[in-house]
């Protein structure tokens, strides 16, 4: 089984749509794969930058590399501004194929950084995310010797 690592700085937010007109937005994002068994991430929540956030948060995820090959898995990055005593208000997301990622950096020696535009729906909405990610290097995966370090593993 082939797999590669990937791994997402989600950098900041630019020029969002400001939802509450009294109070600054407090925005946090979060990181999740479309097809993968891992769980999202969550950054922590910006409380300075109003609608253009800062995070410099890293998330991780192991994928398997057919997911990497295939164009409907898709990374998604959901923004929201934190309220103290309703729900959170949804901002927008980026979403694209991790396929399409993958590419870009492959041309670029397996790092990038892009921008992409806020949309809510299917329409393009105020602002932009910026990221920077890279792809490690497809490592092959022994499922017998998986399984036989997984089972020497629990019996210690």
């Amino acid at each position: 089984m082939e797999c590669r690592t990937f791994e997402i700085t989600l950098i900041s937010a630019n020029n969002l749509e400001k939802l509450t007109w009294l109070l600054r937005m407090k925005v946090y994002a979060t990181i999740s794969i479309c097809g993968a068994t891992e769980v999202q991430r969550r950054t922590p929540t910006d409380r300075h930058g109003g609608s253009n956030p800062a995070w410099n948060f890293t998330a991780r995820y192991n994928l398997n590399e057919q997911m990497v090959q295939h164009f409907n898995t898709m990374l998604v990055v959901k923004l929201f501004s934190r309220r103290r005593l309703a729900c959170d208000l949804y901002v927008g997301e980026v979403h694209t194929s991790l396929k399409e990622l993958f590419d870009v950096a492959a041309a670029a020696c397996g790092s990038a950084v892009l921008t992409l535009p806020v949309q809510i729906g299917s329409a393009n909405s105020q602002g932009a995310v910026r990221f920077s990610y890279r792809f490690g290097e497809s490592v092959s995966i022994d499922k017998m010797l998986l399984a036989e370090s997984l089972a020497g593993w629990s019996q210690c």
